[in-house]
């Protein structure tokens, strides 16, 4: 699947955010790229440069493609409940996403990576799907025979937060999805509203 694989500080400076995690390059330069850097004069964005940029935000902190992103935004409308809620809860559901927060992987393209190559089980069946959709109450668990892999160990070692809908247990290697999380609860700095009104124009 492609994917994207360019400088990840260009993409952060770009929204002004380290949407990628820790990044020691965008704390010394916080400003939009270019050729001018700071100096460079910038007009008002408009309504849809406003609205594509969040909407870009989100594809790139969830690291999902146009067609994905479009068609979790169709299961999002079609879903009962608030269109923008429901649509980063499908995000924060994802295997991929879910790995990365528990800590597993260090972040969301080394989850993938773990999942894709099989190092992940679902309720005790191997899953190699980043994109598969967690339901409540599913048990996510490093495959016993994946237990001692150097980058999961350190991964796990390093991992520090805790989010409400999500309960680890270390001995076992293994957490359980409690339940899909409320909008408030999702760290992501996303205003999915101008999501909503760019795809809905």
């Amino acid at each position: 699947m492609a994917r994207y694989t360019g400088p990840k500080t260009k993409i952060a400076r770009k929204f002004g955010e380290a949407i990628f995690g820790d990044d020691k390059s965008f704390e010394k330069r916080n400003y939009p790229p270019g050729q001018h850097g700071n100096n460079r004069r910038r007009g008002k964005k408009s309504e849809y440069a406003i609205q594509l940029m969040e909407k870009q935000k989100a594809k790139y902190t969830y690291g999902i493609l146009e067609k994905q992103f479009r068609n979790m935004f169709k299961r999002a409308t079609a879903a009962p409940g608030i269109t923008g809620e429901v649509l980063l809860q499908l995000a924060e559901s994802r295997l991929d996403n879910v790995v990365f927060r528990m800590g597993i992987a260090s972040s969301r393209p080394a989850a993938r990576q773990l999942v894709s190559h099989r190092h992940i089980t679902v309720n005790g069946e191997k899953v190699n799907i980043p994109s598969y959709q967690l339901k409540a109450g599913d048990v996510v668990a490093v495959r016993e025979k994946s237990k001692s892999l150097e980058a999961i160990q350190n991964s796990l070692a390093n991992a520090n937060h805790v989010y409400e809908w999500i309960t680890w247990n270390t001995e076992k290697k293994e957490g359980t999805f409690v339940s899909v999380p409320q909008l408030i609860q999702i760290p992501e700095n996303i205003n999915v509203q101008f999501i909503v009104e760019l795809y809905s124009k």
